[in-house]
């Protein structure tokens, strides 16, 4: 049966009919590296940022690429992959891969979809350039209204030859290669110290890796929370921190409440990555569980006595609000009758009504014209 680009789909990611599984770039990306594929052998093929799996299983079915390693990172992203290619009878033609040396090692084709932050662009061009085959091409691809000429000084700061090819659906493809020599040491993850966010023994270190969200600073959402914490279930045992990000809020409650156990999650590899270095480098590694799920997933129901919540309110470049349910049924599954959801959220998004019926009763904790901190108690009984 020919391949066919629409059977894909997004789960378990969410859907909705103006969210697709498949783009022009994605399209537009294997037409140009056509030749670059049919020429590649077995495990020279790499591909980092496929959303769903279209690039992957495009390049198996339609070039006959195997060994392809891909690197995704979402998890959800991961998983969508996972379940297209077991449709499609595709499964063995790649393997999932962290972002490291193994991903891009010897490797000549490495097709990308272009990442929005340039901080996760740099991190991958650098890694490109210094581990993979010296006549590797990377064809990096996006939608026109999210890139920038910054993007092509982040890939020169790596090739030596970059050029931009011809638009096609509102998507564009830039081609780079022959990587600089000596190749551009790796400065990831980036580490900053914040001496403005209290915690015990002086200024708060944070680390992280390119993709992850607000970087190394501490963004005036998590500030909007951390600014009440003190205040949310003091004596509280065990407490989460949902879509963790570099790690702050989780590292700054293990710091204040020295006797809790702290779990940290996100489904980001990059958050996961950098929580990990975050609660190293402030001396509470031990006592941090840092996990990464979708949800709190594989975390017991009932278990936990305060999560915390910095959600986010997009899909793609689309405003969902479905996301931030997903996130506060995971909450409300995890916590014990009584727990707590402490969440910060853009004060314009009506999440209020969200929580008080995904959790149970919801109080405003603070407020100001950008952000609201809410607590939400988790009513009746644990679902498992």
């Amino acid at each position: 049966m020919p391949f066919d680009f629409d059977t894909l789909r997004r789960r378990p990611d969410f859907e909705a009919p103006n969210l697709v599984a498949v783009d022009a770039t994605d399209r537009l990306l294997l037409d140009e590296a056509a030749t670059s594929l049919a020429a590649a052998e077995p495990g020279e093929v790499v591909v980092i940022g496929d959303h769903y799996g279209a690039l992957t299983l495009g390049a198996a079915a339609l070039h006959g690429s195997t060994g392809i390693r891909v690197h995704q990172d979402p998890l959800v992203g991961e998983r969508a992959l996972d379940l297209n290619a077991a449709e499609s009878n595709l499964s063995a033609v790649f393997t999932h891969h962290a972002l490291d040396e193994s991903l891009v090692a010897g490797a000549r084709v490495v097709l990308l979809q272009l990442p929005r932050s340039l901080s996760a662009l740099d991190e991958i061009a650098g890694l490109v350039a210094r581990h993979a085959h010296p006549e590797v091409a990377v064809f990096a691809g996006g939608r026109i209204k999210h890139m920038t000429l910054a993007m092509n000084d982040v890939l020169r700061e790596h090739f030596q030859v970059v050029y931009a090819g011809l638009a096609r659906q509102k998507s564009r493809v830039v081609t780079a290669s022959e990587p600089v020599v000596p190749p551009v040491e790796s400065t990831w993850p980036r580490i900053e110290r914040h001496t403005d966010v209290e915690v015990p023994g002086g200024a708060l270190a944070v680390a992280a890796y390119g993709a992850t969200f607000a970087g190394a600073r501490v963004d005036i959402g998590t500030r909007a929370l951390l600014d009440v914490l003190p205040q949310a279930m003091p004596g509280a045992a065990v407490v989460a921190d949902l879509g963790c990000g570099s790690g702050v809020l989780a590292t700054v409650a293990a710091l204040s409440r020295p006797t809790a156990r702290i779990i940290a999650s996100d489904q980001s590899a990059a958050a996961v990555r950098s929580t990990a270095e975050t609660v190293r480098l402030n001396g509470v590694a031990e006592r941090v569980e840092v996990l990464r799920e979708d949800a709190f997933a594989s975390v017991s129901a009932g278990s936990c006595d305060l999560v915390l919540l910095n959600p986010p309110f997009h899909v793609d470049a689309a405003v969902e609000p479905g996301v931030a349910r997903k996130l506060f049924e995971g909450a409300a599954r995890v916590l014990r009758p009584g727990g707590e959801l402490w969440t910060v959220f853009n004060s314009h998004l009506g999440h209020r009504s969200v929580l008080e019926e995904t959790v149970g009763e919801t109080r405003q904790i603070s407020r100001n014209p950008k952000f609201t901190v809410t607590a939400s108690v988790r009513r009746g009984s644990a679902t498992p």
